[in-house]
């Protein structure tokens, strides 16, 4: 990737889920001017390990499922937007290697070795918890782009530096999408912080301070909530376009890759969630 190219991941597979994150992965190449990698990882089993037929038709199986995915986005996209990539490794793996230099990492809720019962699968999990950059995991119901607008984007803030970085995102993220912004602070207290609700509000007031500025095209909403942060941040992703949460909260331990709030969201939000990490 050159500095100047600005690029969005979209893991793929073949799965529904996976057409959902492809789809809203094109969405966000356009907005951003950014080009889409749709990226298929597969590891080789013990046969094409060894190379010969079993590896060639291994490697047909990927192409086609890449041909199939780009026709499905190419409409909206011209072809010089989109670059199929066929990685050899595990996908979390190959995923996370991709943050590093990738302005989003797309993923679908679960994959191909979806389980019944599971809210979210195995590379989803993995690649929202140890990513270097910002991930969305597209599940619940979502819009096109030409109907964002009519949704807000929703963004829990706890003074937290995760958190922090997460507000920036969603300011920019509202702006380029010309939609409301709605910034829901919980006030309940967690581990290590007991009776800090006075001070959890007016580090939220002073980021909202520090942003709004910059953004004054965005109209933004004020929600203050009693309660666990999860309850307020689900409630408050009724209707939403997109959730965005900082990894970790206030009271996660810095070791903490994924926090508690952000595990939640993840499993049950009613729309796409984008987890950022602060820096």
């Amino acid at each position: 990737m050159t500095s100047a190219e600005k690029q969005v991941v979209a893991g793929y597979d073949g799965s529904p889920d996976s057409e959902q994150a492809l789809d809203w992965a094109a969405g966000e190449a356009r907005a951003h001017d950014a080009v889409l990698v749709i990226c298929h990882a597969w590891q080789p089993g013990p046969a094409a390990a060894e190379g010969g037929a079993a590896l060639a038709a291994a490697q047909r199986c990927g192409q086609q499922l890449l041909t199939e995915a780009m026709h499905r986005v190419q409409t909206g996209l011209g072809c010089a937007q989109i670059r199929p990539l066929l990685a050899a490794g595990p996908p979390a793996q190959v995923l996370c290697e991709l943050s590093s230099t990738a302005a989003m990492v797309v993923v679908g809720s679960r994959g191909r070795d979806r389980l019944a019962k599971a809210l979210l699968g195995s590379v989803s999990l993995q690649v929202a918890a140890y990513a270097d950059g910002p991930v969305t995991v597209v599940r619940g119901h979502w819009r096109p782009v030409r109907d964002r607008a009519v949704a807000p984007v929703t963004v829990g803030a706890d003074g937290s530096a995760p958190a922090q970085a997460a507000m920036a995102f969603a300011f920019e993220e509202a702006a380029r999408r010309a939609a409301p912004l709605r910034l829901v602070c919980a006030l309940a207290d967690t581990p290590g912080v007991l009776g800090a609700a006075h001070k959890i509000e007016a580090d939220f007031d002073q980021a909202i301070a520090k942003y709004e500025p910059d953004y004054p095209e965005v109209a933004v909403e004020r929600l203050v909530r009693q309660g666990a942060p999860r309850s307020a941040l689900l409630e408050a992703a009724n209707g939403a376009q997109l959730l965005v949460v900082g990894a970790r909260g206030r009271g996660d331990m810095r070791e903490m890759h994924l926090g508690s709030v952000s595990l939640a969201v993840l499993h049950h939000a009613p729309c796409p969630v984008s987890i950022i990490r602060e820096g």
